[in-house]
């Protein structure tokens, strides 16, 4: 918690920086430039507004915001640059903030609904996660998150088991191993991988793998957790290996260098230098695999019945019913009222899940640099 908050303080005393940088610039520059500056940053202010209130008049206010920046640009070009970046900066974290707090505002009618009394005090939305039934239709409705949060959780165990172990060798074996020509031939490979679309990979396992598990394990329908995991892992593949090999080839040669010196074998280098000394971009490389296969959308909606209910038992991984990304693909065209409420609210879920896995990849990685850096 402590590198977490220090973490903070340093990005707010980053842009406390910038912030001086820009109004020290105000003070050095002529009137003119100053008025310019002014002007960009008002006009993209009402632009903004404008955009929010869906207004017909937000034309004006933008077609200023290029004009006077297009001026400011030719006039007085490194004010204007300088101006941009803070102002672009400032609206894309705003426009964040936008989102999240209008998904979160959009999913609280769902979370009244489901709300539960207890000794006379009502816990909002405890409902959604203390029973196991979603039936939008039939009285009394219900949305509960636990079937597809079961499924995203399963499926995200069988992606993580394949992408990791798979990612972390081929990223060694491109980094550590592999000949330059074989290094060069197969890295651009891998990433092309990367933008193969998932409806790809989700029809290639609703025609291929989903009919082939029916008939070796005599299942009932199509899809399974176990073979949507496997396709989801196969997906996140390349990023793994992409940003893992990045990781371990950025570590210096001299420390590989000492290692083989004092008498170690390349293997032993590898797991006990190369590995730890990059263990924070391998470890960001994971969490982005996870990343990839928590937020993964068609090929589960491809592959998956649709059913919003938990498989019996719960680690049968040769059924697949709903994830939170599938149900939300799978329904948004029709939902409405507390329905589309619920959509929100896996969209919450799905939110906060990410979010704690960047937070939790940005506190491995302080902590490895803490540990290599000799700090305690």
């Amino acid at each position: 918690m402590a590198q977490a908050t220090n973490r903070v303080e340093s990005s707010v005393e980053t842009a406390a920086r910038t912030v001086r940088r820009v109004r020290d610039s105000l003070e050095d520059e002529e009137p003119e430039a100053v008025a310019v500056a002014g002007v960009v940053v008002a006009s993209l202010l009402f632009a903004l507004v404008g955009f929010l209130l869906v207004s017909s008049l937000t034309i004006l206010p933008f077609a200023v915001f290029v004009i006077s920046a297009g001026y400011g640009w030719v006039r007085h070009q490194e004010l204007t640059a300088k101006v941009l970046a803070l102002a672009t900066t400032v609206s894309t974290i705003l426009i964040l903030l936008l989102i999240t707090v209008f998904i979160i505002v959009e999913a609280v009618p769902v979370v009244r609904y489901e709300s539960v009394t207890v000794f006379g005090v009502s816990i909002p939305g405890v409902r959604m996660f203390i029973q196991p039934n979603w039936d939008a239709v039939s009285p009394p409705i219900r949305f509960s998150m636990v079937p597809m949060i079961h499924g995203t959780v399963m499926v995200t165990i069988i992606a993580t088991a394949v992408a990791a172990p798979l990612g972390v060798a081929a990223a060694l074996f491109l980094s550590e191993i592999a000949p330059a020509p074989v290094r060069e031939a197969v890295k651009p490979g891998v990433e092309i991988l990367a933008g193969i679309p998932s409806i790809v990979y989700g029809f290639i396992g609703f025609t291929i793998l989903s009919p082939w598990a029916s008939d070796q394990f005599d299942i009932l329908g199509q899809g399974t957790y176990l073979f949507v995991g496997i396709v989801v892992g196969l997906m996140a593949l390349p990023t793994v290996v992409s940003v893992a090999e990045d990781a371990l080839s950025s570590v210096p040669e001299s420390m590989k260098s000492g290692s083989l010196a004092m008498g170690t074998t390349d293997w032993q280098t590898m797991i006990s230098i190369t590995l730890p000394a990059a263990f924070s971009g391998v470890s960001a490389a994971v969490l982005l695999g996870v990343g990839r296969a928590i937020g993964e959308t068609m090929a589960a909606t491809v592959m998956l019945r649709g059913v919003p209910k938990l498989t019996e038992p719960l680690y049968n991984a040769f059924y697949g019913q709903e994830t939170l990304t599938s149900l939300i693909a799978r329904n948004y065209g029709e939902a409405d009222g507390l329905q589309l409420s619920a959509l929100f609210m896996a969209g919450v879920i799905l939110f906060i899940t990410v979010m704690f896995l960047s937070i939790g990849s940005q506190y491995v990685e302080a902590r490895m640099r803490s540990k290599l850096g000799g700090e305690q």
